[in-house]
């Protein structure tokens, strides 16, 4: 059997490639798809939690919302007089859009999960939690290392 992060990465792969494939056929682009669901899901949201959600450094969320707003999905606007952070949300045409990327997300859990009993997904999701928390903690520590470097 192959080692476990060829099997993620492998697994991680097939799907983007179904789900971007689909998101394409829509004018979507790469990050768009999970920030679209992410909202959906979220309501309005700051930049900072999108990111966090969405395993993406904040510049390059920045850039995906900004392609976002110029194409009428979303809308960003201080809120309570914070100056410092943008409040996005979904404008109705984002609602729309959104609704259509969780049905291709339901679609592609669906065939990534075909060959699986409900037992054995159920298992596949506490395995796949427990390996995501593991490399979290894994990453803590060159991630503050890495802070301090650059500042």
């Amino acid at each position: 059997m192959e080692s476990l992060h060829y099997l993620l990465m492998r697994a991680h792969m097939q799907l983007n490639r179904i789900v971007l494939s689909q998101a394409a056929e829509l004018g979507l682009t790469s990050g768009q798809p999970k920030v679209l669901e992410f909202l959906h899901m979220a309501g309005e949201s700051d930049q900072k939690s999108i990111a966090g959600y969405c395993e993406i450094e904040p510049a390059t969320v920045g850039s995906i919302l900004g392609r976002m707003e110029s194409a009428g999905l979303i809308s960003r606007r201080q809120k309570d007089g914070n100056r410092r952070s943008l409040f996005v949300s979904l404008t109705p045409k984002g609602e729309r859009f959104a609704e259509k990327i969780d049905a291709i997300f339901a679609a592609a859990d669906k065939a990534a999960a075909a060959s699986l009993s409900a037992a054995q997904l159920d298992a596949l999701k506490q395995a796949l939690c427990a390996v995501s928390q593991s490399l979290s903690e894994a990453a803590g520590p060159q991630q503050k290392e890495r802070k301090a470097n650059a500042g």
